[in-house]
């Protein structure tokens, strides 16, 4: 295992090998769901831009109900949107709606359950203190509160809030260009006539999914025959297309037929490493061809699909401006049966998941891990992680897992 090198050493030259985040460019906010932030967004105003009513009921005086029941008159309506203009006096009440800014004089809201309303008039049952049920000016954010950081992801929550801003357009990372290439004579497409020694690619309809998912824009370079003149004819479209990483699946090894590694020498690519001790996914290449990234991945769909999630999600989160894009995906578990010990690599299990009567994760182990079974991985909600040199456990013991529904 001496020329292998570690999964962390791997990503850790991943990462470092991503100079600067690709280039911002404006969108409409509603066209900006699932994008990653270019700069910060600061607040263009206070949220709520007046005082607010928290319930539906009456705004009143405080003092005019020092001793209840008390009956006002009734001089208005406050609604969202349609404010009442006047200001409260002593001995009257305004009616008012949940959102609808609260009038002046006005210091209080009495829930309309605990009145009774009359012709004109409200009788109060109940004293309230003052500011009850008034959401203050600026309660949520104050104009200039720096509320969503570059790099942030814009999912609904940080969406809704960049929104409430006021903010019509945001600046965004544009969408890194990730060219796909799937590659082998045995390959052909999905639909396509299937000579009996051939086989349907799978691995780049995968890969798309989990590209899109992590922000990047896929380039499908198609299928490359084992020849160095297709080779490099998909080269020569990744730099046409501009790509920004590129990601080769299959050919990488040593055998006859695989020529992706020596092919990208002839095009001047530098080696960042081959080889990496994990299983599946042994053979993972990474490398630079001019200011393209490549990250090679194994030709096996299940360490294709898994190196993906551990070097390629984490390539395009570093080229979109993520400061977390090399955080650590796992998660607690209990393992659901035993496991014996492990060899010198990370080993990356397909797992089955429950959970404990206190809601935590069980992961189980399936029983079959060969890295060219997705039907395995299909039935598979996680992987179970387990370091290398790892002692046998038992059932019940803690590990760590990732769950594959966050990338793909």
């Amino acid at each position: 295992m001496s020329d292998l090198i570690s999964v962390a050493e791997a990503l850790a030259r991943v990462l470092a090998s991503v100079p600067v985040p690709v280039g911002p460019e404006e969108v409409a906010i509603g066209e900006a769901a699932g994008r990653t932030l270019a700069q910060e967004v600061a607040a263009s105003r206070d949220q709520p831009p007046f005082p607010a009513s928290a319930m539906d009921g009456y705004a009143v005086r405080v003092e005019d109900i020092a001793i209840v029941p008390r009956t006002l008159a009734v001089i208005g309506i406050s609604a969202a949107g349609r404010r009442f203009a006047d200001h409260v006096g002593t001995g009257q009440a305004v009616r008012i709606f949940t959102g609808a800014p609260v009038p002046a004089g006005a210091d209080a809201i009495v829930i309309q359950e605990d009145t009774e309303a009359g012709e004109g008039k409200v009788t109060v049952h109940a004293e309230v203190a003052v500011g009850r049920h008034i959401r203050p000016a600026g309660l949520d954010f104050r104009s200039g509160d720096v509320l969503a950081q570059a790099g942030d992801r814009l999912d609904a929550r940080r969406l809704a809030l960049a929104a409430a801003t006021g903010h019509g357009q945001v600046a965004v990372r544009r969408r890194p260009k990730v060219a796909v290439l799937a590659t082998g004579d045995e390959l052909v497409r999905p639909g396509d006539p299937v000579a009996p020694d051939q086989i349907v690619a799978s691995n780049p309809y995968a890969l798309r999914a989990i590209i899109e998912r992590a922000g990047g824009e896929v380039v499908d370079l198609g299928i490359a025959r084992d020849s160095f003149a297709d080779l490099e004819r998909a080269f020569a479209a990744a730099r046409s297309a501009e790509a920004d990483l590129l990601v080769t699946l299959g050919g990488a090894s040593v055998g006859d037929h695989d020529l992706v590694q020596s092919a990208l020498a002839r095009e001047g690519m530098k080696l960042g490493f081959w080889r990496v001790a994990l299983r599946p996914g042994k053979p993972l290449m990474h490398g630079r061809l001019g200011r393209t990234i490549l990250i090679g991945l194994p030709g096996n769909p299940v360490s294709s699909i898994v190196c993906g999630i551990l070097f390629v999600v984490p390539a395009i989160r570093a080229l979109l401006g993520d400061s977390q894009a090399g955080e650590d995906p796992t998660e607690a578990a209990v393992l659901g049966k035993p496991l014996a010990e492990n060899d010198g690599r990370q080993d990356y299990m397909r797992a089955a998941l429950g959970r404990t009567p206190e809601g935590g994760f069980v992961a189980t182990a399936q029983a079959r891990q060969d890295s060219s079974m997705l039907s395995v991985l299909a039935a598979s909600e996680a992987l179970i992680v387990r370091p290398p040199r790892a002692p046998a456990v038992a059932a019940g013991e803690p590990c760590r897992i990732i769950r594959l529904d966050r990338f793909c």
